[in-house]
């Protein structure tokens, strides 16, 4: 779960997510959403996978990233859960 929150820690990376609510997009079209370098890019991308947050296909010479919604709903989940009262 601390690899979800970490993900999530980052403005770019939130934004991202909030973008592939819309649908999968390939990593230019997101990228071209942000003030920042390509590779600036891949890192945020590679953090969101590493999270299990997106997952990332092959299109010919595209990568295109969908969004693991299941993952995140998990994640908040448990977390809500772990300030519940223990009865």
């Amino acid at each position: 779960m601390s690899q979800v929150f970490k993900a999530l820690s980052d403005p770019t990376r939130r934004r991202v997510l909030q973008l592939l609510r819309a649908g999968p997009m390939s990593a230019g079209e997101l990228s071209d959403q942000f003030n920042v370098s390509k590779p600036t890019m891949s890192a945020h991308f590679a953090i969101l996978k590493e999270a299990d947050l997106v997952h990332a296909e092959k299109a010919g010479k595209s990568v295109m990233y969908h969004l693991k919604l299941t993952v995140l709903e998990d994640a908040l989940l448990g977390f809500v859960q772990s300030f519940a009262e223990k009865e």
